[in-house]
């Protein structure tokens, strides 16, 4: 299965409340912080609600 390396490139501090939890879901912590997750449908929706705080990486 294809792996996704996700990156936080901006701070979630006055996000509305499901960005937060999004970001949080992810495994994302702070700025600069890489998890690296599997490339399934839900990830990819997680992704989509909060594309404009977080860089995208195909593995």
């Amino acid at each position: 299965m294809k792996k996704l390396r996700i990156r936080l490139i901006r701070s979630s501090f006055g996000r509305k409340p499901f960005q937060r939890k999004t970001i949080e879901a992810l495994g994302l912590r702070h700025i600069n912080h890489v998890v690296e997750l599997d490339d399934t449908p839900q990830v990819r929706g997680m992704i989509n609600r909060v594309s404009h705080l977080v860089d995208l990486e195909e593995i």
